[in-house]
């Protein structure tokens, strides 16, 4: 027997998943999301979700945002089940099931005037996404393309934007002219300083239509940097019929994850924020140290392993792991190469933090290409 997720079937689901402590009914909007994709609901949602189990900060739950068709058919399917996902997480000698509850709506697709509702509502006083790296119209040099033509579009018309930085632009106007402090602006795209990226995005999109309030933008509201990091794969037909098949819970888009989660975030925030350091969020005047540590032995070595593997017809990180030719590669790579030219990190141990990512990349369950 399976049982279909829902508020309503939480006791049945609860004999084979952890579910939450806490009374959906008890939380209150406080931030609004942007993506509401599988990284989201594996990383933010589960740092809130475990904030919410020990009782503290209800005021802080999550609306999903979309301008996407992928938003839209992400909204159904999550409606459909009261908002809840179903996340497993996967280490390499074992697999554990929880439903998170920290969403609590998710805005109507593409409706910009509800959009800017709720991102001019004062209870909103964090706008947090993860869009992936080509959401935030970066050119080939990196920096913030004005002329892009969505971006254009809604320099000429700031009434009715259609892109998320046109929205967060039109919500922040919107405050400011009622004598509300401006939300916070947070990505949690993996992207080197993703809050300078976000700012630039923002302030560039503003500044099509007004210089001024584009001035005041960057005076008046907070962009933390911040380091995420967790693999999570894509969900498929296969990821839902496992999870029928090991747990028995019907979801229409459950998350398979790692065990493995980090988030480092500067602590600039301009109208308050979760207290997410008592759930392992590590707050830091500066990410640029951390950012260095994962660009260069996570990312790098990933990078690395994949040209070996490729010419051997390897097709999955933990297979590549498991040749001793490319394991001994990366490990001589680590030593000689990358972990000399890393600064140090406050608090880590660098070669700690390398047998951390072996760890993470044998792992046989997360199928990770």
């Amino acid at each position: 027997m399976t049982c279909k997720l829902s508020l309503a079937t939480l006791s049945e689901v609860a004999k084979t998943a952890a579910v939450p402590t806490y009374e959906r009914a008890s939380l209150k909007a406080g931030i609004v999301h942007f993506g509401v994709g599988n990284f989201h609901r594996a990383h933010q949602a589960i740092y809130l979700d475990d904030l919410f189990n020990l009782g503290q900060d209800h005021d802080w739950a999550i609306i999903g945002a979309g301008i996407l068709p992928s938003d839209a058919a992400m909204r159904e399917k999550l409606a459909a089940q009261d908002f809840l996902t179903t996340v497993v997480e996967q280490d390499n000698n074992k697999t554990a099931a929880r439903v998170t509850a920290p969403m609590i709506d998710i805005l109507p697709v593409g409706d910009a005037k509800a959009i800017i509702a709720k991102l001019a509502d004062p209870a909103i006083r964090i706008v947090s996404m993860t869009i992936t790296e080509g959401g935030y119209f970066i050119d080939a040099s990196g920096k913030f393309n004005p002329g892009h033509p969505a971006i254009a579009a809604d320099g000429q018309n700031p009434a009715e934007p259609k892109t998320v930085f046109g929205l967060v632009v039109a919500g922040l106007k919107a405050r400011k002219e009622k004598g509300i402090v401006p939300f916070t602006v947070m990505s949690c795209d993996n992207i080197p300083h993703n809050g300078v990226v976000t700012s630039n995005a923002v302030v560039g999109t503003a500044r099509l239509s007004d210089p001024a309030f584009a001035d005041w933008i960057k005076a008046n509201v907070a962009f933390p940097n911040a380091m995420v990091d967790r693999i999570t794969p894509a969900t498929g037909q296969r990821e839902i019929d496992l999870l029928k098949d090991a747990f028995g819970i019907e979801d229409n888009w459950p998350v398979y994850c790692e065990e493995f989660k980090q988030w480092v975030l500067e602590d600039k925030f301009t109208a308050g924020r979760p207290a997410l350091e008592k759930v392992g969020v590590t707050f830091v005047p500066d990410v640029t140290p951390y950012e260095h540590m994962k660009i260069r032995i996570l990312n790098g070595g990933h990078a690395a392993i994949a040209y070996p593997a490729a010419l051997m017809d390897i097709h999955f990180v933990h297979d590549s792991m498991e040749d001793p030719l490319i394991r001994a590669f990366l490990a001589k790579l680590e030593k000689d190469e990358i972990i000399p030219i890393v600064p140090p990190v406050p608090d880590t141990s660098l070669t700690d933090y390398f047998a951390l990512i072996e760890h993470r990349l044998l792992n046989p369950k997360i199928a990770d290409t």
